[in-house]
């Protein structure tokens, strides 16, 4: 079965990316040069980043295109491209890779969501903010530095103490 994506332009899409090995936690352990890597694509290929968390082994994404775009395929490849380059290369690559000239980094998919409306966006947003906790990387979500949750918190859209208690955290997020 063919899986075919949704591409609308000024679409607002939910992701999830995930590293080929889930033991890893070079996400975190290189979040400057993810950072980076974001910054860089954000700079020649606009996006709004409008929510985001960083686990250890994968991300999640929440973000809108500009009215006149939907290559967010493009983004996310070189988002990826460009923090694969930024490592050292330690890891073993299979002969498919190889051929594919694909480093092993990243799963090769990824999940996407188009957000439909007010109601989905901010069940996203949340389960976004909630995720460290979801994982056990942390009992408050203010806890977890890499996150999106503390600019909301900066601007006054949630409270410091939010706890997310009625997040969903089942259902097709991609994890």
């Amino acid at each position: 079965m063919q899986y075919r994506r949704s591409f609308t332009p000024g679409g607002c899409y939910f992701f999830t990316l995930v590293l080929q090995d889930r033991r890893q936690d070079w996400l975190v352990r290189h979040i400057d040069k993810l950072r980076q890597a974001v910054k860089v694509v954000k700079q020649k290929h606009p996006f709004e980043m409008i929510a985001v968390c960083v686990l250890p082994e994968h991300l999640h994404l929440l973000i809108r295109l500009p009215e006149n775009d939907s290559d967010y395929p493009m983004r996310l490849r070189m988002i990826k491209a460009g923090f694969s380059r930024a490592l050292p290369k330690t890891e073993d690559i299979s002969a498919a890779r190889r051929r594919k000239n694909e480093r092993g980094i990243w799963q090769r998919r990824y999940w996407e969501h188009q957000i439909r409306d007010e109601r989905d966006l901010n069940a996203h947003i949340d389960y976004i903010h909630f995720n460290p906790v979801k994982h056990g990387y942390v009992t408050r979500v203010a806890d977890w530095p890499y996150s999106s949750f503390h600019r909301y918190v900066q601007r006054g859209i949630l409270p410091a103490d939010w706890v997310g208690s009625s997040v969903e955290t089942e259902g097709d997020f991609g994890e």
